[in-house]
């Protein structure tokens, strides 16, 4: 905890980062208790008002209060975000730490599949498989995280070279100790800084992700509230009425700053160059 305290003390960003994620966190989780409007119920006679008292975020076209589809929606793009962040990291570390650990055509082949999912921008790649597996939200998150896996790939392997030439893994292997009890407890162990690092940075790209491909319709389908797909259902009335497209933009924006802000603070503070700047 103290560590913790020290971290955020010395780093205004990652601070900031926080505040703001707990914000929407606290918005996203307790919102919709206190709202007495329902995500999905039309009210037609009252769409498209602007904001007030009555609709702090207004209506949309079909006269559902903004607020609380924000709030709604909020909790699937959150979620889908840590969960496609969850499988990313079990498969892509667990084969990038395989690959740098045993080496040999083992890495090689590893390596290659890798490197040619990564031959790919993520967000094409997402698109064609999201499109390929058919829209549902489910089939988003699993592209996702598809994309996202090689990356975590990357970085464990790198770490899985650098500390499998340590003398205390070295002396592991000299007293017989299991393979998988040497890459757990002393390899996977002693990275998980950087991977953490990563960890917080692919949340910010795993929500913007999910986002768009909601907003292609290969995602969240309606009525389902979802931040993306809101954007584009209510893109058409930007001119005339912007807060119904603006308003889970800004929410967008800010889940994913905030991810940023926390990432790139745990990357200097993980940095002992950095760090000693820092301190």
């Amino acid at each position: 905890m103290g560590e913790i305290l020290l971290f955020l003390r010395r780093n205004t960003l990652a601070l900031v980062g926080l505040i703001i994620l707990l914000v929407l966190v606290g918005i996203i989780s307790v919102g919709p208790w206190l709202t007495q409007y329902s995500p999905t119920k039309l009210d037609i006679l009252h769409k498209l008002a602007a904001p007030s008292l009555e609709h702090w975020l207004g209506t949309d076209a079909f006269g559902r209060d903004v607020l609380t589809r924000i709030m709604y929606g909020g909790r699937a793009t959150l979620a889908i975000g840590l969960g496609v962040v969850a499988i990313a990291f079990a498969v892509g570390v667990s084969v990038g730490m395989l690959a740098g650990f045993a080496g040999g055509w083992v890495d090689a082949l590893v390596m290659r599949v890798v490197d040619a999912i990564l031959a790919f921008p993520a967000l094409v790649l997402a698109i064609a498989l999201a499109a390929a597996f058919g829209p549902s939200l489910q089939n988003a998150m699993l592209a996702v995280a598809i994309t996202l896996a090689p990356q975590f790939a990357r970085v464990a392997r790198s770490q899985a070279l650098s500390i499998s030439v340590k003398p205390y893994v070295e002396a592991a292997v000299s007293l017989g100790l299991p393979a998988h009890r040497i890459l757990i407890f002393y390899v996977f162990v002693n990275g998980l800084g950087p991977l953490l690092v990563q960890s917080t940075l692919a949340l910010g790209s795993a929500i913007l992700q999910t986002a768009s491909l909601g907003f292609l319709g290969l995602g969240a389908q309606p009525p389902l509230p979802e931040w993306g797909a809101d954007v584009s259902a209510n893109l058409q009335y930007v001119r005339s009425a912007a807060w119904v497209a603006l308003a889970p933009g800004m929410a967008i924006l800010l889940a994913v700053l905030s991810f940023n802000l926390i990432g790139d603070s745990l990357a200097d503070w993980f940095n002992p160059r950095r760090r000693s700047e820092i301190d």
